[in-house]
């Protein structure tokens, strides 16, 4: 299971890239839609969104898969 990252271009804008692929699955031009789009693939297929800061470091992480600890309550 390949969690979606979402890490900014050399370039320019924005990529969505599923961990250990060589490239991008999309291109954005803004974080927010990035985010967006690697979502709805978390969703579609049980993964976990890695969001990356414009300096490369892991800023939040989303996970849309089996949590082994779900909230209780």
């Amino acid at each position: 299971m390949a969690d979606q990252h979402v890490t900014p271009r050399k370039d320019e804008g924005w990529q969505v890239k599923g961990a250990g692929n060589s490239k991008a699955t999309s291109i954005h031009d803004t974080q927010k839609e990035a985010i967006d789009a690697a979502k709805k693939i978390a969703k579609n297929q049980g993964q976990e969104v890695v969001i990356h800061g414009k300096n490369g470091k892991i800023r939040a992480k989303d996970s849309y898969g089996n949590d082994p600890y779900p909230p209780k309550g």
